[in-house]
């Protein structure tokens, strides 16, 4: 008589084997994404969200609820911004021929990021009755750009329109976070201290940008083995911490030594006395640069993918919230035409509809102090605002791209 034996396997989602094999598929389901938005121009992180969303939905069928996410979203946000700021200085050529770009990049920044705080703040103090320097701080993390949606999603544009958005983008991160902490040093100390606390916390900041590049390129160019990519991360993570606490502004000393790393045939020449043929600056540059993309793309995987985990879905069904959200992306697109149309003039899409909301957003949104809280502000005006944002973009790279197929010439056999 013969017996058959079956193996009952229970399936346990805290099982370490079981989270290791989610994580995989998870960054396998990432690339599939990129794969997919070179094709479509759908923004990969737009399907990460859906995603961890439907992760959410699976969880609860299991009963596993009220997961506390928020820290390991925090922590994945920070390291993310970092290596997505590196990954868009490395690519960044600083000539001659390109400070015109660099120049009007940077005021559109400014402008498009002061016009929609004001414009969305005004919003804001129209349905929730409280300070309007209290609504400016919600409505800086509106209005910033999402590097970490359009550096990925731009590579298919020609070289001015996507190095414009790259610096536009990178520009929108750092004055935005700056912008963000002076208003919230503003509701606490006042106008006068607030003010002099933000210039020196600039000026201090690019001199430690400056003096720390010098530093670490001299002490990492002669070591050798591929150990000393991760030992500079963790140097660089550190200055970015300890710029953090000291109350500078650590976005723009990450932001520095990424733009001179990638121009170090102008910054470092001094160095050119220590070695005869090969430039081991070059060789830190390229290394690094790889690092940064790959670290970037996990990073950036797991921190949509975690957010899309926090979404509360009932909170897209307020009609006041839907109301108050799409007053917002009026005002953000308003400012953009107006701003570009004075910049640029001139062939302005696919640049007006790439203004997505995300990372920066999304991590402002939770920084706002508790004291500072709105305190029936719905969350779900953020969600609507980067969903939408990335719909209008993912529209009008396809239309770009249908437009660029039109124009390119025909094979003729």
């Amino acid at each position: 008589m013969m017996h058959a034996t079956f193996l009952a396997v229970t399936l346990d989602l805290t099982d370490p084997y079981v989270e290791i094999i989610a994580a995989s598929l998870i960054i396998i389901l990432s690339f599939i994404y990129n794969q997919i938005s070179e094709r479509t121009n759908i923004p990969s992180v737009l399907l990460l969200i859906i995603t961890g969303i439907g992760i959410n939905l699976g969880l609860s069928e299991w009963g596993i609820e009220n997961l506390k996410l928020m820290p390991v979203l925090e922590l994945l946000g920070i390291i993310g911004l970092i290596m997505i700021v590196l990954e868009a200085a490395l690519d960044l050529e600083l000539t001659r021929e390109k400070l015109p770009l660099i120049g009007k990049s940077l005021l559109v920044a400014i402008l498009c990021l002061m016009g929609s705080s004001f414009g969305i703040a005004w919003i804001i103090q129209q349905f929730y009755p409280v300070s309007y320097t209290l609504c400016l701080l919600y409505a800086i993390p509106l209005s910033i750009m999402s590097s970490a949606i359009i550096i990925p999603s731009v590579a298919g544009l020609i070289d001015n329109k996507k190095e414009f958005l790259i610096y536009e983008s990178a520009f929108s991160d750092i004055l935005g976070i700056m912008f963000f902490y002076f208003v919230i040093s503003l509701l606490e100390s006042g106008g006068s201290e607030a003010a002099s606390g933000f210039g020196i916390s600039l000026v201090l900041s690019f001199l430690v940008g400056v003096v720390a590049s010098y530093i670490l390129i001299y002490l990492f160019k002669d070591i050798k083995g591929h150990i000393r990519l991760f030992l500079l991360i963790a140097v660089l993570l550190i200055l970015y911490a300890a710029g953090k606490l000291l109350h500078l502004s650590p976005l723009l000393i990450i932001l520095i030594f990424g733009i001179m790393l990638a121009n170090h045939h102008m910054f470092f020449r001094i160095f050119k006395n220590f070695y005869k043929e090969e430039d081991p600056v070059e060789e830190i540059k390229e290394e690094f640069h790889l690092v940064t993309l790959e670290t970037a793309f996990v990073v950036r995987t797991f921190f949509f993918v975690v957010f899309g985990m926090t979404i509360t879905l009932s909170s897209l069904l307020d009609v006041n919230t839907l109301v108050i959200s799409l007053f917002v992306i009026g005002a953000l697109y308003l400012v953009r035409v107006v701003m570009l149309g004075i910049f640029m003039r001139k062939d302005v899409i696919p640049e007006l509809w790439i203004a997505p909301r995300g990372l920066i957003t999304i991590l402002l949104f939770f920084a706002i102090p508790q004291v500072h809280e709105i305190g029936n502000f719905d969350n779900g005006i953020l969600l609507y605002v980067i969903i939408i944002t990335s719909l209008v973009m993912t529209a009008g790279l396809i239309a770009n791209g249908k437009k660029s197929a039109e124009g390119a010439p025909k094979n003729i056999t």
